[in-house]
């Protein structure tokens, strides 16, 4: 396991995301309180999904509206036709870290 920081606990609003400068790329995403990251590139493009349009647990890619769940990184819509990564997150004195998986 490879823990790195990603950001402050109130840093990302709810509703919001940020990307990660991280290899691979990640987006740490706000669902109402709690928080998730996947990977931050879009399957079917190189589109950030920290970009993306925000609903509730589902993002959607803002360059061909591909969405994806959030929580799961589970494919929703096309015109992607697979999952995206998903990270493990874990937050300690205030600091939201991200399991790279390295």
């Amino acid at each position: 396991m490879s823990w790195i920081p990603a950001c402050k606990v109130g840093e990302i609003a709810p509703g919001e995301a940020i990307a990660v400068p991280s290899d691979p790329p990640i987006a740490v995403f706000n669902v109402d309180g709690e928080y998730f990251a996947t990977g931050d590139r879009c399957s079917h493009d190189e589109s950030s999904l920290a970009d993306g349009y925000i609903d509730g647990d589902v993002v959607e890619c803002a360059w061909h509206f591909a969405k994806f769940c959030i929580r799961s990184g589970e494919l929703l819509s096309p015109p992607a036709t697979v999952d995206i990564p998903r990270f493990e997150v874990r937050v300690e004195e205030d600091v939201v870290y991200v399991d790279t998986g390295e």
